[in-house]
């Protein structure tokens, strides 16, 4: 999008955040959380799912053609799931509950690459 201001970035961002705490949070049900951990399951599928359709939608709202929103979208869907995915794995594998360290460590990687995620979508919104 050309001549895209830098308070419109910021206020893209702030739409992916508030996406964000909405999808990852109390829109993801408990039929989600429990499948996140098999590769290719509905459930995991379903909760990637939540983010994506709201990165998209926020897209759109920004003012971002239908196309490029969606493949942008898609995007996001796949390294959510991929990063969700992988913490489930780790945590199941391991045993890690919210009493051990290691969890939190997970959850805020897991958090950290949904965030980088939504600076990418934005980046990519400046160069398109």
């Amino acid at each position: 999008m050309e001549g895209v201001s830098p308070t419109g970035i910021l206020l893209l961002l702030a739409l992916l955040q508030v996406k964000h705490a909405l999808c990852d949070g109390p829109l993801q049900t408990r039929w989600m959380v429990e499948q996140k951990g098999g590769y290719g399951r509905p459930g995991g599928l379903a909760h990637a799912g939540l983010p994506g359709a709201g990165s998209f939608l926020a897209l759109l709202v920004f003012g971002m053609a239908a196309l490029p929103s969606l493949l942008l979208a898609a995007g996001d869907m796949l390294v959510h799931y991929h990063a969700d995915y992988a913490k489930e794995r780790l945590n199941r594998r391991n045993g890690w509950s919210t009493q051990t360290p290691a969890f939190w460590w997970l959850m805020m990687g897991d958090q950290l690459i949904h965030q980088l995620t939504y600076l990418a979508l934005a980046y990519a919104v400046i160069q398109s």
